[in-house]
């Protein structure tokens, strides 16, 4: 029995210290993020879509799923672009 609750609290320490060195390289990493954004370099994904076509289409009337079929994006981003 006391050799099982010895093993339940190596667990857990186990556990506790594996959770504290993942927040630990979580907070290094936003560090390093906003870092890089403070240069200029992490910028993100480049746009594949053109919003002005969005906007156009459905100014020429088309619904949403027109557009997003024939753009080739869901309606969630068509939507997104639209609002």
């Amino acid at each position: 029995m006391l050799m099982m609750r010895l093993l339940r609290l190596q667990l857990q320490m186990m556990g506790a210290f594996a959770e504290f060195e993942r927040n630990i390289i979580r907070q290094r990493q936003a560090e390093g993020i906003a870092r890089a954004k403070d240069r200029g370099v992490y910028k993100g994904r480049k746009k594949t879509i053109d919003d002005n076509r969005i906007r156009k289409m459905k100014a020429e009337g088309h619904s949403v799923t027109e557009i997003a079929e024939l753009v080739g994006v869901s309606r969630m981003t068509v939507y997104r672009t639209l609002g």
